[in-house]
């Protein structure tokens, strides 16, 4: 190496400094998790420090310790082998949300399904063992409305009712990991859990986040995604439900995980899936579960009674969109 003069070296560490003060000033780069949380997966793209991802697990984490149904010791399964619980935070919000989407949509969502959901082959185990007279007999303890809260204990009335917070989970999931985001100086992330999605911010481009909304096709292959349309969002939660991809096929016949809370059974409405754009995941999940359960006549009701907006494509191919959702499709 050429031996470096004093006023040489003093130059090269000088502009070694002026480098290192350059980058230093430089925005943070977007960064990428992704995995697995819930027997869903999970996708998050944020602008700020890679050291998040212990932090973002452990969100995820806790919420599962409360909310999983498929965790045998998180308080919901507890919940469900009992007549009542303390609740926790999470527990308690999911709860009292649970309760004003169930009101709103009148009945059209409801997060005590759970029985029904194992009897179609949908819950813990996917054996189903349905039919007329036990469907009947199970819907006598189902409904939200047939639960209440004493302080912080949740009690329901039949020890019967059982609780599935999967309709409203995941978006609850994306909307206290996007928290966690912002209380660590995060203004720009999008954060996916099985579909729903949390935004705020700009995505990597600089320009609002770009969601891709899939056309319902019905296939046996889950990797199929054909898009409908594409809005550009942020500072909300998007959440989409269908049928098209989970369903079950039984001796010939074919049935959609959506379940009405009214009759018990899977449900056959105009609606094959409804995009909603909400301030929070959480309320866009639970909020699309609703209208698709719900038809369209009844589905626009619900979204105009809690603002909201959204897109309703129906089994015949043809879509409706509120005046809001269509200023944000992507001309």
């Amino acid at each position: 190496m050429k031996h470096l003069t004093k006023s040489t070296l003093i130059k090269y560490l000088l502009a070694s400094l002026i480098m290192l003060m350059a980058q230093s000033c430089l925005p943070d780069s977007y960064i990428k998790e992704e995995g697995m949380i819930w027997n869903t997966t999970f996708h998050i793209t944020y602008k700020g420090a890679p050291e998040l991802k212990d932090s973002i697990l452990a969100v995820l984490n806790d919420v599962g310790k409360s909310l999983n149904v498929f965790d045998e010791n998180s308080l919901v399964s507890k919940l469900n082998s009992g007549d009542s619980i303390l609740a926790d935070h999470h527990l308690l919000k999911v709860y009292s949300e649970s309760r004003i989407i169930n009101e709103a949509s009148k009945g059209m969502f409801d997060p005590t399904l759970s029985p029904l959901i194992s009897a179609w082959g949908f819950g813990p185990g996917h054996t189903a063992s349905a039919d007329t007279t036990a469907i009947d007999s199970i819907l006598s303890f189902v409904g939200i409305s047939k639960t209440s809260l004493s302080g912080k204990y949740i009690v329901k009335n039949d020890r019967r009712t059982q609780f599935n917070f999967s309709a409203i989970a995941k978006g609850y999931g994306c909307d206290q990991v996007a928290e966690m985001l912002i209380r660590n100086g995060v203004k720009d992330y999008l954060v996916e859990i099985g579909g729903e999605i949390a935004t705020g911010g700009r995505g990597p481009k600089g320009r609002l986040w770009k969601i891709s909304i899939d056309k319902p096709i019905e296939t046996d292959s889950s990797e199929r995604h054909d898009s409908q349309t594409i809005i550009e969002v942020t500072n909300a939660g998007i959440a989409t439900s269908g049928n098209y991809r989970n369903f079950r096929k039984e001796n010939g016949s074919k049935f959609g995980h959506t379940l009405s809370p009214v009759t018990g059974r899977p449900v056959a409405t105009d609606v094959a899936s409804a995009t909603i754009i909400a301030p929070s995941a959480m309320e866009a999940d639970a909020v699309a579960t609703a209208c698709l359960a719900a038809g369209s006549v009844k589905a626009k009701e619900i979204l105009r009674t809690l603002e909201l907006e959204g897109l309703l494509i129906m089994a015949d191919s043809t879509y409706w969109t509120s005046p809001g959702f269509e200023n944000l499709i992507v001309k």
